[in-house]
């Protein structure tokens, strides 16, 4: 063979290429496997390996695909992915371009997700306009979310440290497995109808497609963008979302950030407004002067009747009045403030659920469910009390407890 029908490698790889990209079949291929090495980088893009029993694949995934992902890719997850396989000509290793992914046996799942989020979106569920805004300075805060596990933990250490005076009212609620969805719509109809928050807040932590199911459910949806209370969703991380999220007035990536959204820094706040009060006070005391300038000078003017300069100078003995008094009413308004956070703080304090335990009483649990009064127990029941220090199993026999 003659030398000079030679390729060069860059026409050996672009000749693939296009074979390749000429392949029916390649230009939208489904591909079962197992993730492997799965990395996000700072430009979005996505790139990881589908492996099975014998083989493996590079993969990669553009920003704009991983944007709509309504999971978090995991290694060792498994997933189909659909897309064009084709050759990087620089390397010359082939590699699948992905368009779409989904975790298997979760296919039915994600295809019924699809199907309410785009029912609820063309009911107008989801529309901005029906969004309510998130209140500036709660007073109280309420939770639906578990009553044991770091979530309420994390909200109410985040909201103790950005307000001290703020109250958190939880109502709590199961947040996974069969039954779920109805305690969390029973949940947000128990804080709408207590009235005192003036926010809330529903979720949990991360997990799978399908622990995070029940805030896919269409009552959940639904309770959400009833709720005459604004409601901020922060169901599991970043990169989850649920339709919870397009229900909800708004949106955190995690539990603690809704706490950060829904409490201001009070400090900060606090320092904002008086700095806002000084400027007002200022800007009235200019304008009081400048007023008492030109109403000096036309008092001086000797073409200016009596009647009209007794006039002019009322008004001026008026506006100095109201200068004079506007320090003590900005004095009154913050002492007003300070006397409702520390009333809010103290409130605080009577609701923390771990008070109890910390005055050196102990919380009885049966099933994970609070006891409220000793004849909800029999003989042989197990229950675990909760206490300074940690948890206790234990019996009841006959009327005693056997630890």
């Amino acid at each position: 063979m003659d030398d000079k029908w030679a390729l060069s490698v860059t026409e050996l790889n672009e000749y693939v290429r296009r074979k390749l990209a000429g392949d029916a079949v390649l230009r939208a291929v489904a591909v079962r496997g197992e993730i492997s090495g799965f990395k996000r980088y700072a430009s979005g893009h996505c790139y990881f390996a589908l492996k099975d029993e014998t083989s493996r694949v590079q993969c990669v995934l553009w920003r704009q695909q991983a944007a709509s992902l309504t999971f978090r890719p995991e290694d060792g997850m498994r997933v189909t992915a659909r897309g064009a396989a084709s050759l990087y000509v620089e390397s010359g290793s082939y590699q699948l371009y992905v368009n779409s992914l989904r975790p298997e046996g979760a296919g039915d799942l994600y295809l019924r997700f699809e199907a309410l989020k785009k029912k609820l979106m063309q009911e107008g569920l989801f529309d901005p306009a029906r969004k309510q805004p998130i209140p500036l300075l709660p007073k109280m805060i309420g939770v639906a979310t578990s009553r044991s596990g770091a979530v309420i933990r994390d909200i109410i250490r985040v909201s103790r440290r950005r307000d001290p005076n703020v109250g958190v009212l939880l109502a709590p609620c199961a947040v996974q497995g069969a039954g779920a969805a109805q305690e969390i719509v029973e949940a947000i109809r128990r804080l709408n109808e207590d009235g005192r928050p003036d926010v809330i807040l529903v979720g949990r932590g991360g997990g799978s497609m399908e622990d995070l199911w029940p805030f896919n459910e269409e009552i959940v949806a639904r309770a959400i963008a009833a709720s005459r209370i604004p409601v901020i969703s922060c169901v599991g991380h970043e990169t989850d979302f649920t339709i919870a999220d397009f229900a909800a007035d708004a949106r955190a990536s995690t539990p603690s950030n809704a706490a950060e959204m829904a409490v201001p820094v009070v400090a900060e706040l606090k320092q904002s407004v008086e700095a806002e009060a000084r400027a007002l006070t200022a800007a009235l005391l200019r304008a009081q002067q400048l007023r008492h300038a030109r109403l000096q000078a036309l008092a001086g003017s000797a073409a200016l009747s009596m009647p009209r300069r007794m006039m002019i100078e009322r008004r001026e003995t008026a506006l100095q009045a109201l200068a004079a008094r506007l320090p003590l009413a900005l004095t009154r308004r913050r002492d007003a403030l300070e006397r409702r956070l520390s009333l809010a703080s103290r409130s605080l304090a009577a609701l923390d659920p771990e008070g109890v335990v910390k005055r050196g009483y102990a919380v009885v649990f049966k099933d994970g469910k609070c006891v409220p009064e000793a004849r909800a127990l029999r003989a042989g029941d197990a229950i675990e009390l909760h206490m300074r220090g940690g948890n206790v199993g234990a019996e009841v026999t006959d009327g005693k407890l056997h630890v």
